[in-house]
Order: structure tokens, then sequence, then C-alpha cells
């Protein structure tokens, strides 16, 4: 039985380079992405700190080139992860601001802001992010939002999605679940193309994003729709291809100047700027220039790419994705030619190359284009949202069936893993194992829990682990216990352990994991978001105090330059209003930056009240 949820419920697709938010429709029965305040239905996933306030969205990425160092991006490709990780490693070497190592080697993003130094997790730079989804969604709304099914990539790891759900509980949300990217774009398209679809239709995701890559093949059927195998790699997209054009053009700078621009944070920042322009625009020009005025040490920096050398710089990582759509098929067991459709999700899946590699993957056959890629993960977040709400009707009544990315088991005498659920298993799901004393007489026991292929456990990824205590002393491996895995819908772990002759239990839902945020430190960033958002309120309400005054000072300005003047306002009048000129003139001088809001407001009001009639007789 679904638990539902009170209240309006929206659809976050939180991407590693843009977001998206949407919600179920009820009087039109359909999807409605939201435009965020610039108008656009998708916003950088982005942050920015300066000496005066935070900005998020649009208004980061548009001050990136000036300030590289405190714009954040990318904190998807942090969270979850340890900051030894190689892939972080690699990352460092391409980002503008400073990463370092924090408790449990918990990578922690440095900034500075307002004169003061700041250290900030992934989790909450997502949070960041996910409340500007969230404002954006309550101004469309007109109402308070806290409810949202966040989508994560169908390769994200338990301690990914987990640190998924404790960026939303820091912006203010409740996360009713996390739904994979690709069953998000499928029930998009189902909606959109196959609804009521009687006979069963295999449908095939390619969802290429800016950062990280996901296929999964589906049936659909009766609105039933069932994940059968799903591959990816979460470090691989748009971003990459970029990546590579920064340092084709890096190598073409060095060559024309004799000068390396490597390590000036902002002339690279302002050459990935062009360098994703560029990318965007090969999607559907042959050729494309970037032109930059004063790039490094006041030389401008003019130079050409054209696809075919796109195309060859990034061969590999193309190559890397068929890869996994082959693995994807071979998983699910079936032949290319059973795939009915073919769907395109992720802003990357633009790429003529891409297209062209996977129709002749699918032996010619027509890729489907008709939904749009960049919102299509939002759509089938929100109808995921509406179905599990309480207060929203007319809700298509589909049934998801989902499948866990990797294999999860526990460690065996030899460093051996013990699989108890083997990858692309439906999910919910719950399967148990026996597990045999190692040691004669042995009293306790460590159950460790990974995920991951690899035949050596110690080589996969360790999720957890707890001790069962209170078994009997016997001979090695005639005591046992049963050790059950159980999964939720958002595909997280609760592993327990029961000795079958003492009835003795324990277990461990994955939630210890070294690199997750303890409910204590979730309740200080929650705290510290609810800072921010008072400061961000405190910033906004002074910059229009000071640009009310300022226009006032206009108006009275504009009042004594009138031809009549002196006819229509006696000299003492004249007088008071020069005078409330220099004065008000003074307030938002430099000098006085510091006055309160309170001040500059107050101050406004008297005028008006003092000045308004006198200026009436200019009219």
């Amino acid at each position: 039985m679904k638990r539902k949820h009170e209240g309006c419920a929206v659809g976050i697709d939180l991407g590693t380079t843009y977001s998206c938010v949407a919600v179920w429709q009820e009087q039109h029965c359909r999807v409605e992405i939201i435009h965020n305040d610039q108008g656009n239905k998708i916003t950088p996933s982005c942050v920015a700190f300066t000496e005066e306030q935070r900005l998020i969205g649009d208004a980061a990425k548009n001050q990136a080139a000036v300030n590289p160092q405190n714009t954040i991006f990318d904190a998807k490709r942090l969270i979850g992860r340890k900051f030894s990780d190689p892939i972080v490693q690699d990352d460092l070497l391409l980002w503008p601001f400073k990463v370092t190592a924090g408790v449990n080697d918990k990578p922690m993003i440095t900034v500075t802001y307002k004169g003061q130094e700041k250290k900030l997790c992934a989790e909450e730079v997502s949070s960041m992010v996910l409340t500007k989804m969230r404002e954006i969604a309550e101004a469309y709304l007109e109402s308070p939002v806290k409810n949202a099914v966040v989508t994560v990539p169908a390769y994200f790891s338990d301690s990914q999605r987990k640190a998924t759900i404790d960026a939303g509980a820091i912006a203010g949300l409740n996360v009713l679940r996390v739904m994979n990217e690709p069953t998000a774009a499928a029930v998009a398209y189902g909606l959109d193309k196959r609804t009521n679809c009687v006979e069963e239709r295999n449908i095939f995701v390619f969802d290429l994003g800016g950062g990280t890559f996901d296929v999964s093949l589906l049936t659909i059927k009766d609105n039933n729709f069932r994940v059968k195998a799903t591959a990816g790699n979460t470090h691989l997209g748009g971003e990459d291809f970029d990546n590579r054009m920064v340092n084709y053009f890096i190598q073409e700078f060095k060559r024309k100047n004799k000068l390396d621009i490597s390590g000036n944070a902002k002339a690279l920042r302002r050459l990935r700027i062009a360098c994703e322009r560029a990318k965007r625009s090969l999607s559907f020009l042959v050729v494309s220039t970037i032109e930059l005025d004063s790039l490094f040490e006041g030389i401008d920096f003019c130079s050409s790419i054209n696809r075919a050398k796109f195309e060859e710089i990034n061969m590999d990582l193309f190559n890397e994705c068929m890869k996994c759509v082959d693995s994807c098929l071979t998983d699910a067991n079936m032949d290319k030619s059973n795939v009915d459709d073919v769907v395109l999700v992720g802003g990357s899946s633009r790429i003529p190359k891409v297209q062209q590699l996977l129709q002749d993957f699918f032996k010619g056959k027509e890729l489907c284009k008709s939904i749009n890629p960049d919102e299509a993960v939002a759509y089938g977040a929100a109808v995921q949202a509406a179905l599990l709400s309480e207060d929203v009707k007319n809700v298509p009544k589909l049934v998801l069936q989902d499948v866990t990315p990797l294999s999860l088991g526990f460690f065996a005498v030899g460093d051996i893993m013990n699989v108890v659920i083997p990858r692309n298993t439906c999910i919910p799901v719950k399967m148990t194992k026996v597990y045999t004393t190692a040691q004669d007489n042995q009293t306790s026991s460590l159950i460790k829990v990974y995920e991951g292929e690899r035949t050596r456990a110690s080589d996969n990824n360790l999720l957890g682990s707890f001790v069962l205590c209170g078994i009997p002393p016997a001979p090695r491996g005639s005591c046992s216990s049963n050790v059950c895995f159980s999964i939720d819908e958002n595909g997280i772990l609760t592993v327990s352990s029961t000795i079958i002759s003492s009835g003795n239990s324990n277990q461990i839902t994955i939630t210890n994991y070294k690199e997750r945020l303890s409910a204590e430190e979730i309740k200080k960033l929650i705290k510290e978001a609810e800072n921010y958002r008072i400061e961000d309120y405190k910033f906004l309400r002074k910059a229009k105090a000071v640009n009310a005054l300022d226009y006032y000072i206009y108006k009275m300005k504009n009042a004594l330059k009138k031809e009549d003047v002196n006819i229509k306002l006696s000299s003492e009048e004249i007088e008071k209003i020069e005078s409330a000129i220099a004065v008000a003139t003074n307030l938002l001088s430099d000098d006085n930056q510091k006055v309160e809001v309170d001040v500059l407001e107050d101050h406004l009001k008297g005028l008006e009240s003092r000045m308004e009639p006198i200026i009436a007789k200019t009219i």
C-alpha cells in the first residue's frame, strides 16, 4: 500500500549542470514545467558567494568568470564520494574552487563569503540548488512546497542516494522518493506517446546529461513501467566533453603565444564558458568559433573547432557510452532487435555523433526525439510526486518497478563477495542468505556490507558493518544465522541478521556510512540554511530600499529642473527640496554603506510625507 502525503508535491531533476522543477496540474490533467525568475525552464546548478551576498542559479553562473574561486558547480560529482576517490582527485585539477579533505575523508569546498572563509560539503551546496527550485515552484504555485520527488542517476550508489536525501532535508524538503532519472524519463515518454499501451513495448532510455550517463531498458504495458536492466557511469557527461575542448584550446593558446593559461582561474573559467557555448553550436553547425578579448596577459584569443575535431577528441567517451548500452541489453538478456523505442534524454544526447553511434548500434532504428531532453526527467518526477500526494486527483494510475543498479552482499571468508541481491533485481525487495561461523567457539561476528561487481569483497564499496553477538560456542561452520538484505522504494538498504538457534538479532540501515551526515550535522546545516535565507532576504530588502530612495532623489531633482519651478514653489520650498536631496544623497554615499535597512526605509517614508505635497505643486 502506497503511503500518501498531504500538501502539494513537486518533481525536481537535480542535475550536475542544470536543474528543473515540475508539478502535476490537476485542473488541466498534465505536467507543467515551471519557469524560473529569468523565464527559463532550466536553472544552472550553480552557487556563488561574494562580499555582499549568496547567488544561486542564473545569477551565480553569470558572474562565474569574474569570481571563479567562489563559484561552485559540479556538486553532484562530489556528493556521496570520498576526497581520496581518484575521480574526485582528477576533478580537482579542473575546478577553480578549492576542495580539501574534511572529517572521515569527506570533501569540503572552501569559499570566501563576506570576507570570511567558509567550508561547505556537497550536500549543503546541493541543498542550496534544491532551495532555489523550491522557491521557483512556490512563486508559481503561490503556496508553500514541502514535499518533493528528487531524481538521481540510476547508477548512483547507496551513499549518493542518501546524501541526496540529506540535501533535501537541509533545503527544508520532505523527499518522498528518490527516483532514477531514466525511469522518470520513461514515464514522461510513456504518458506523452504511449498512453494505455495494450501491447508490451520495450523502451530503451539513453540519458546523457551534463555530468552523468545512464541507460535503462523498460517494458511498458497498460501503464505498468518495469525496469529490466540499467547501466551507466556517474562521471560521464557534457562537462567531460567541455574539459576536452578546454584542454584542446589551452594547447592551441600555448602553441600560438608560448604561454600557459592553465594556472589562471579567471582565464580558464572564461574559456570553459566559451567552450560550452561552442559545444552546443556544434550540434547544428559544422564549425564553431570562440573569440575572447584579453584572455590572458592582455592577449586576445580567437580560434575555431570543427565538428570532426570535437568528435575526435571525445571519441573514447562516446565509445564508453556505447559499451554501457551493450551491457544493459546483455544484463536484460534482450536482443537489440526487440527494442521498440530508443528515447533520447539529457542535453548531451543532442550531439550528432552520439546519435549516429546509437542509431548504428540499433541498426538504423529511428531515435525518439519527441520529448524535450532537458525537461523529461522533471516531468516524470512530477507524475511520481502526484501519485504519492494525498491532495492530487486525476493522476494516471501508473505502476513503477525499478531495479537496484549494483550487486549487494557481505564479506565471506577469503575476502569473497557473497552476493545476496544481484544487480538489476526489481525493488522493493527482500532476500536472505545463511551465514556460518568461520572459527571454533565464535561468540560474535562482524557483518561487513558491500556494493559492487568485483569477486573480491575489499575491491567493492564498503557501505557499513555491524556486530552480531550471542552466538552459542560451537565448532566452526556449525552455527549459522540468516542475513537479510531489504531495499526500499528509494533503493536504500537495510541489513539484519538473526542467529537461527537462539533468535538473537541485530540490524543496520546503512546510515552509519562514514561519509554520511549525522542527524546533528543535518540539524546544524538546516539552521545555517535558514541563516543564509535570512541574509539573502536582508540583502534584497536593503537593495530595494536603496533603489527606492535613489529613485526619490531623482524625482526631487526632476521637480527642481522644471521651467516654472520658481513660479509654483516658494524659495523656502525649493530650499527644503535641495536640503532633502543633500541629506538623502549623503545617506547613500560610500561612507554610509553600513546604514541599516530600517533607517533607509524610515527616512524614505518621512521624506515622502514631507516632500510629496511640495512636489505635487510642480505637476
